[in-house]
């Protein structure tokens, strides 16, 4: 049944490259496969929902994303296990990416909730945890 589900998210974001890049890996990781690409955007797809990043036109560029402004907070993804978090938190580590909340990680969210939290190239917030 897909009645309620999310059909797909579109996210603007200030360099495409660099997002494709990093968002490429990241849902890669949990399984999505590449889905749509044209010179403004591409997306991902996993199962009937997918996820789309375009450029923000340069006379948008002006504010940048932040958010605790109004909108969008941040996006959170189920892992498979607590190793597969910790695997993508060595590796965005590795790939220079802020992790957020690093003083109480894994255990952030709480003594029974085990996630990284961490910044995507946009400094959206972005979150995978462990069942």
């Amino acid at each position: 049944m897909t009645r309620g589900m999310l059909h797909h998210i579109e996210l603007y974001v200030s360099d495409l490259h660099t997002a494709s890049q990093f968002w490429g890996w990241f849902l890669e990781g949990l399984g999505y496969e590449p889905f749509q690409q044209w010179a403004e955007g591409a997306s991902w797809k996993l199962g009937d929902t997918y996820i789309v990043f375009v450029q923000t036109e340069d006379k948008y560029l002006d504010v940048p994303y932040h958010r605790k402004r109004t909108g969008l907070n941040h996006l959170a993804f189920h892992a498979d296990s607590h190793r597969h978090v910790d695997e993508m938190t060595e590796e965005l580590k590795a790939r220079g990416f802020n992790v957020l909340y690093e003083d109480k990680h894994p255990y952030a969210g709480g003594p029974d909730y085990y996630a990284v939290y961490f910044e995507g190239p946009d400094r959206m917030k972005v979150e995978l945890v462990a069942p």
